[in-house]
């Protein structure tokens, strides 16, 4: 009979063991489970830093290029406002007969030294004059037509008259040429 008390004591060792090494794997698991919690967390917050990174990386972008813009156009108010002073001082220069000009030579000077200066603060801020010329084809980005005219001995789209020049503020139209074109159909 000490044989079936010997089985049932290996049972019991054997139950006693099994439940030892259930509560060791359910440690072990619940160890890798807490392992591939934090696995999971460390990759959402290594994307959410990935994303703010380039969120980032895009404003500075975005500044850099408001900044440049700014640096460029942000004067375009300013430089319309002094379009009028150019078409007034180049009036007034094309105005002067040649008797005024002996008579008053040091005041002709003393404007044409202004529209140099004019002319030389336009380009240092980047403002290029478009001076079209009788017989150059029309091109709406760059003219306005003020008027149509047949013109004998042109073609339909040729510019007949200048009224105003026009400016470019960088790669920017600040101001079309005003231009007449011919509607001469042939």
């Amino acid at each position: 009979m000490a044989e079936p008390k010997n089985e049932e004591f290996l049972d019991d060792i054997a139950t006693a063991e099994a439940e030892e090494l259930a509560e060791e794997f359910s440690e072990i698991g619940s160890d890798e489970a807490e392992l591939d919690a934090l696995r999971a967390e460390r990759d959402q917050f290594k994307d959410k830093f990935m994303r703010a990174l380039a969120d980032a990386e895009n404003a500075r972008k975005r500044g850099d290029k408001a900044r440049r813009e700014a640096e460029q156009y942000g004067g375009s108010k300013l430089a319309r406002d002094l379009l009028p002073v150019y078409d007034n001082l180049k009036r007034g220069l094309e105005a002067a007969t040649d008797e005024q000009k002996e008579v008053s030579a040091a005041l002709i000077e003393g404007v044409e030294l202004t529209m140099r200066a004019l002319l030389d603060v336009f380009g240092k801020h980047g403002i290029q004059v478009i001076t079209p010329e009788v017989g150059d084809r029309f091109d709406p980005q760059m003219h306005e037509a003020m008027f149509e005219a047949p013109v004998p001995g042109t073609k339909a789209g040729d510019i007949i008259q200048v009224s105003a020049e026009g400016f470019m503020l960088h790669d920017r139209l600040l101001r079309p040429a005003q231009v007449g074109v011919s509607s001469n159909p042939g």
